[in-house]
């Protein structure tokens, strides 16, 4: 069977078109010479994927043969489970094997399906989804080193799926330490012994791809995203420290997330820098403040509200942006690029109008992030830091001396706007958000090229018009209103004017 009709299975399973009963059912059926088109004809004249999908069936299928070309996928939904080798299927006695040219006749309604490269790439999953039963505290964790592969793999699977029913931001499973989740920021065991270096490396590897597997004991670390099914998704670290093997699971959203939905100020203002051809926007913040949720809500604006052709690069893909306005290429480092900064050199060669960046990390990268914003594109980022005028001053120090004078420059043209946001702590239980909104006008401008950046502060105080805001402004907003604590209030100010009248 050829690779793409592999590809067109395990893509179809994993965005919930058909299960893998209907994909072993069409493989029966059609024959193991059965093209493309005719496998994926198959599914709407038989009524398993329903006219209102065949947009999703026809990216998918043009996702299919592009991947195909390549080879078939290393979690190939028709192998034996461990062997990553198709094994033969069987078939029942009445079934008799049929080829292309006797395959069911299209439906002269339904529009042969064209093919479409633009679909962004899936994570692999590698089973359909499966109902999610049970408590967090029922996962056999004192006997782990008891259970098979395929009961620790079913065990595993539904412990992800609960802790996202449940709202859990992190799962960490690590050698010599009780497992513990992360929700509403704060740290909950749900057991009671440490794991050992044994049972820790079995849970942690026992959802990997062969390949996945030999990587990650090689290179000791390993990032990657993990789709169980088309609504659960989760961000996964690997790594070896002094006691073993560690896991970190971070949840995914299931749906796209709405700008509307985040919480964050002035939404008139970030629709506004989502209008610019060109230019560089900044997501910033700590890490688990929902700069990945910003961003991908972002590029949901603008895959909805404009026409163009997006690029983005992550490490890794979290949440999938199928193409609805605009075309969405998603790049993951690592499969699909060596790095964010060969990434966006090729990326400048592929038409793109908007190019988002998971992570300013390095020279490079923040270099030719600055270029291509110079030379009409929209870029948009996200860096590690805790407000506007530590972004700025983190963007631009980067650069050695001798280049000060001429990327203060570039940033002062090129900058629209950066949005610093942090989760906290909301009053009545849950998280809120706070976020400092510094946009790019000649006042800001003015600053980034003279190098004054202690007269940020100002600007953003006064720039209210603009639809800028101060973060201690924001948070202090947030406790008159009652949503967060006196205490969590008095953490995040450090104005002591604005402190005095916390009581």
């Amino acid at each position: 069977m050829h690779a793409s009709i592999i590809w067109l299975a395990r893509l179809g399973i994993d965005q919930g078109l058909f299960s893998l009963k209907d994909a072993l059912g069409a493989r029966m059926k059609l024959g193991e010479d059965v093209d493309l088109l005719d496998y994926a004809q198959y599914f709407l004249d038989s009524h398993i994927v329903p006219e209102d999908k065949l947009e999703v069936l026809e990216r998918i299928a043009g996702l299919a043969q592009t991947k195909g070309q390549v080879g078939p996928p290393l979690d190939d939904p028709f192998a034996t489970r461990g062997t990553g080798t198709s094994s033969p299927l069987p078939r029942p006695p009445d079934v008799a094997p049929i080829h292309a040219e006797s395959a069911p006749a299209r439906n002269p309604s339904t529009p042969p399906l064209p093919v479409d490269t633009s679909t962004p790439f899936i994570a692999p999953a590698a089973s359909a989804a499966t109902p999610v039963t049970g408590r967090l505290d029922d996962f056999p964790f004192a006997r782990v080193g008891a259970l098979s592969d395929s009961e620790l793999d079913a065990a595993l699977r539904n412990l992800l799926k609960v802790c996202a029913r449940d709202g859990v931001s992190d799962l960490h499973l690590s050698a010599g330490a009780r497992p513990f989740i992360r929700k509403q920021r704060a740290i909950e065991r749900i057991h009671d012994q440490p794991l050992t270096p044994e049972e820790a490396l079995r849970l942690n590897t026992a959802l990997l791809a062969p390949h996945q597997r030999e990587l990650f004991l090689d290179r000791k670390d390993l990032d990657f995203a993990l789709a169980l099914d088309a609504t659960n998704r989760y961000r996964v670290n690997l790594m070896f420290h002094k006691n073993g093997a560690a896991g970190s699971y971070r949840m995914v959203a299931a749906k796209v997330p709405k700008l509307d939905d985040l919480g964050l100020r002035n939404l008139e203002a970030i629709r506004k820098l989502l209008s610019y051809h060109n230019g560089l926007i900044l997501v910033t913040g700590p890490v688990g403040a929902g700069k990945t949720t910003t961003l991908a809500a972002l590029v949901a604006e603008l895959n909805e509200k404009r026409h163009d052709h997006i690029i983005t690069v992550e490490d890794p893909i979290e949440v999938v942006q199928v193409a609805i306005g605009c075309n969405v290429t998603q790049r993951e480092v690592g499969p699909h690029t060596k790095s964010f900064a060969a990434a966006l050199k090729g990326a400048l060669r592929e038409d793109p109008d908007v190019i988002i960046i998971g992570e300013l990390r390095d020279l490079e990268t923040i270099e030719m992030a600055i270029s291509a914003s110079e030379t009409g594109h929209l870029v948009i980022g996200t860096m590690h830091t805790s407000d506007a005028s530590t972004t700025l001053n983190r963007l631009l120090d980067v650069f050695p001396p001798a280049q000060q004078t001429q990327i203060r420059a570039s940033v002062a043209e090129s900058l629209r706007g950066v949005v610093c946001q942090r989760l906290l702590p909301a009053a009545g239980g849950g998280l809120v958000m706070a976020c400092e909104i510094l946009i790019g006008n000649p006042a800001i401008s003015a600053l980034i090229r003279e190098g004054k950046m202690a007269g940020l502060r100002n600007v953003l105080e006064t720039g209210q018009r603009d639809g800028m805001c101060l973060m201690e402004s924001v948070v202090f907003q947030l406790y008159t209103d009652r949503k967060i604590t006196a205490a969590t209030a008095r953490e995040n100010i450090t104005n002591r004017v604005l402190k005095a009248r916390i009581t």
